[in-house]
């Protein structure tokens, strides 16, 4: 009789033998019991599947004399990969000798050969059971299940009602205070979520460093009598802190709840939870009417844009006129990205520049703007300025691509304004003070872009060394019909002037707008009322 069968139903092994009837009769068995099989001729052949399909294997089997590379060799380079994957050693009598070798590099089974596939079968489902004492599918730190049993119970059952949690911004709770601390937190934490969710009920797993997933055993409860369930533990975590080594902490978090057989569930949590954050939800039941779906093929399309984008050209700089508000004559243009797609049509950055930010790609718009910039400037004799973040200055890379620029055309650049994005959280006031000073050293002008936008950090500005303030619209667009927007523009100005910065109001879109801002003395102007960007050839 063999116990536990059913835990094979849904594994996939990797078996390795070189002897070729031997394998494929054994194989013929396997496909019965086991989900998936991977199957290798020698050891470095089941090697390199392993390394191609780590996630997916759950178990080995190999012979132990295999041209090429044995069986024992392959055995210590996946150990190395993966101390707890469960290994199967297959042996001739006569080759017991390796026996004591394949225990002491992590064997946890063997037979000998001729195989007894009714042995084979039931040491294979005791060195799953053994691998999960091992850790195999339990997390040391929580002891809750961890990602790999979540996978499991989701293709063995039939639980289709899910949480996810994510604890907010953690990563910050372990540079504050340590990766130990942290692990601490996670351990109370985890203890919390015990307690909310009874495990007669429900089924607690950690599937990452800072997400735990929950799921109901009860396939007819109510979803929002658990999302209820959520609120209440998402307001208990948000109200108590929690005490380490003599520290108060305080978390939040975001769930995503979501309804579907299986890994459809777990799915839609996926995609809910990255919704919310986005919304600032703290909890939200997925639903089709997101288009959530959408939006990530649009993401996906638009890496894609980007990528062809670089590699083609398409990206071009437009240039906006910014003018002098008492004369109305043009001071000087701001570099504006835009991308060409191959229809000829023009689009604005608000299609792909997060998207580009986020897949790692905005380093090189910015290399494309800086260039653009100093092409007009060489060719048109104009004043240029275009915007760079706190991220870019950050990046040594992006930083001597920039510094080389300016040394390769110091003749030009006294004609290049940076403009410092202030709705970007500047967290290294000494890295954005250095490259201040570094390019204040070509003649370039420095400011900040989008004041009004973010947190006004009145005090940035009277620690940099700036040159000029750009007000940011949403405060001008409305300053002729709003006396709390013209006082705070008001108060911009004023404070700019005390400190001899230049101000600079964006989206004067109309007459009004510009009597307002020239008589509240702002020192230029941008907007559609004096032009819209252009083109190179245009200006």
């Amino acid at each position: 009789m063999i116990n536990n069968i059913s835990i094979l139903k849904n594994i996939t092994i990797l078996y390795a033998e070189d002897e070729k009837s031997l394998r494929e009769i054994t194989l013929n068995i396997l496909k019965g019991f086991t989900k998936k099989q991977f199957v290798a001729e020698n050891g470095l052949e089941g090697l390199e599947l392993f390394k191609q399909n780590e996630e997916e294997i759950d178990l080995i089997i190999t012979d132990v004399n295999m041209p090429q590379m044995n069986g024992l060799e392959m055995i210590k380079e996946i150990k190395a990969i993966n101390p707890n994957i469960p290994i199967i050693v297959a042996t001739a009598f006569s080759n017991t000798e390796y026996l004591l070798e394949a225990i002491d590099i992590g064997v946890d089974k063997y037979i000998l050969k001729p195989i007894d596939m009714k042995k084979l079968l039931q040491i294979m489902s005791q060195s799953l059971l053994y691998a999960e004492l091992k850790d195999l599918y339990i997390d040391k730190l929580t002891h809750l299940p961890n990602r790999n049993r979540l996978k499991k119970d989701l293709d063995s059952t039939d639980m289709d009602l899910m949480a996810l949690i994510n604890i907010d911004k953690f990563s910050t709770i372990n540079d504050l205070f340590g990766e130990t601390n942290g692990d601490k937190i996670l351990a109370a934490f985890s203890d919390k979520i015990k307690e909310y969710f009874a495990k007669d009920s429900y089924k607690a797993y950690r599937i990452e460093a800072d997400k735990f997933a929950v799921i109901s055993r009860n396939s007819d409860l109510d979803i929002h009598e658990f999302q209820n369930l959520c609120e209440e533990f998402a307001n208990h975590i948000e109200k108590h802190t929690f005490a380490i080594e003599g520290h108060e902490i305080d978390l939040n978090v975001t769930i995503g709840i979501a309804k579907g057989e299986g890994n459809l569930a777990y799915k839609y949590t996926q995609r809910v939870i990255n919704y919310a954050r986005k919304k600032f939800e703290q909890i939200l039941i997925y639903d089709d009417s997101f288009n959530i779906q959408e939006s990530f093929e649009e993401n996906i399309r638009w890496v894609k844009e980007v990528k062809k984008g670089l590699k083609e050209g398409l990206f071009v700089a437009y240039f906006q006129p910014i003018v002098n508000t008492q004369s109305q004559e043009i001071y000087k243009y701001e570099a504006l990205i835009r991308y060409i797609n191959e229809e000829g049509e023009v689009i604005a950055p608000i299609k792909f520049l997060d998207i580009a930010k986020k897949a790692k790609l905005y380093p090189y718009i910015i290399e494309i703007m800086l260039a653009e910039a100093i092409k007009l400037i060489k060719a048109k004799q104009k004043r240029v300025a275009i915007n760079i973040s706190f991220e870019d200055i950050s990046s040594p890379k992006t930083t001597r691509k920039i510094y080389k620029t300016l040394q390769e055309n110091k003749e030009l650049v006294q004609n290049l304004e940076f403009e410092l994005l202030e709705s970007e959280e500047i967290s290294d006031f000494e890295t954005v003070t250095q490259f201040i000073k570094e390019v204040k050293e070509y003649g370039c002008t420095v400011g900040v872009d989008d004041f009004g936008a973010g947190y006004s950090n009145f005090n940035m500005l009277t620690n940099l060394d700036i040159d000029f303030v750009k007000i940011d619209g949403s405060l001008i667009k409305s300053v002729d019909t709003s006396k709390n927007q013209e006082i705070i523009v008001n108060t911009i100005a004023n404070f700019s002037k005390q400190f001899g910065f230049k101000t600079v109001a964006e989206f004067v879109s109309s007459q009004e707008i510009y009597e307002k801002i020239k008589e509240l003395d702002i020192d230029y102007a941008q907007g559609y009322h004096f032009g819209k960007p252009v083109g190179f050839d245009e200006v």
